[in-house]
């Protein structure tokens, strides 16, 4: 790829990494994803030749429910480095929808950006009526040639609507409109060739490149433990004797478990794991000290991050170390 910006056009660079927006029919599924190259991507929107110079890189070409730490940390390096060649003025990273929230907010948190990092996917794949990967595309390169957006941190462009990496959920596995803020809503729009943002300024991205100073060569272990009625508190035992480097509850309602799970995790806390406390709700807050005694149990709780969020900051916050009063003072 070459960095040389071509006139006065800004230099957009496009990292694909596959997902629905690059999937076509295959044998025995309705389709299968990253199977378009991504050229392809860009013939399906005509005219942006007009307006910026693209370049074009394939990251992976992968269903995102195969996206790894692997990839993650490949895909940061790179970005990383497109953030400090003067001739890149932009980002722009198709991926799967499927855990696309979670690729957003690791990047966000690990790499120090001072231009637009955009995120996009679709929902229908490309040989579907009216798929939405072209509009969606569009869309993020119009987003990543805004200098505010750089304020964000990563972004994120669905369905016209921007969103920040921090309170990005998918809300549906199959409508157009799968996306939502957890907490706070969108935080601007996209509509005729411009970004609108329902703030002014935007807002700086919260933990934006919180750890971009880390070593991420290998990522600690943290798995989500899935609290529902009438679960078995022997699983937790199960969860436990992987030894995992620090557990996130997906709790229910303020992020709360059955009596006897608390007992065998507070006695895990004891021995220096770290717990954080999520809810599995659509939206909310889970706050120190509600229903659960935080401080005596050792326990973090999560605040308005969903359990897979609270994974990955939690990945991020273990190192250097298992420092409790660390973690909670990042969360």
């Amino acid at each position: 790829m070459s960095s040389t910006n071509k006139g006065a056009l800004p230099h957009i660079v496009l990292l694909s990494c596959g997902g629905t927006i690059a999937a076509l029919p295959a044998q025995g599924v309705s389709y299968k994803a990253g199977m378009l190259p991504p050229e392809r991507l860009l013939d399906a929107v005509p005219g942006l030749e007009k307006s910026v110079h693209i370049s074009v890189e394939c990251h992976s070409d992968v269903g995102s429910q195969d996206v790894d730490l692997e990839l993650w940390i490949s895909l940061a390096q790179r970005v990383s480095e497109l953030n400090v060649d003067p001739g890149v003025d932009g980002i722009v990273i198709t991926h799967g929808t499927d855990t696309l929230e979670e690729t957003a907010f690791f990047l966000h948190l690990v790499t120090s950006l001072d231009k637009p990092v955009v995120l996009t996917g679709a929902m229908r794949p490309a040989h579907a009526l009216s798929a939405d990967g072209p509009a969606n595309l569009q869309a993020a390169i119009w987003l990543a040639q805004n200098h505010e957006a750089k304020a964000l941190g990563v972004a994120v462009v669905m369905n016209d609507t921007v969103y920040d990496a921090v309170e990005l959920q998918k809300n549906s596995a199959n409508a157009l409109e799968a996306f939502s803020g957890r907490n706070c809503g969108p935080i601007g729009r996209v509509h005729g060739g411009r970004a609108t943002f329902h703030y002014n300024p935007p807002p700086v991205g919260r933990w934006k490149g919180r750890f971009a100073d880390a070593s991420f060569s290998l990522l600690p272990k943290v798995p989500i433990l899935y609290i529902h009625a009438g679960m078995d508190p022997e699983w937790s035992d199960a969860l436990l004797a992987t030894k995992p480097d620090g557990l996130v509850v997906a709790g229910v309602g303020s992020g709360n478990a059955p009596s006897a799970v608390w007992r065998r995790l507070e006695a895990a806390a004891a021995a220096g794991l770290i717990v954080v406390r999520s809810s599995r709700c659509a939206s909310g807050i889970v706050d120190s000290g509600v229903e659960v005694d935080d401080d005596s149990c050792g326990f973090v709780a999560a605040g308005g991050l969903s359990p897979q969020k609270a994974r990955i900051l939690l990945m991020c916050a273990l190192q250097p170390d298992r420092n409790l009063e660390r973690v909670r003072a990042i969360f």
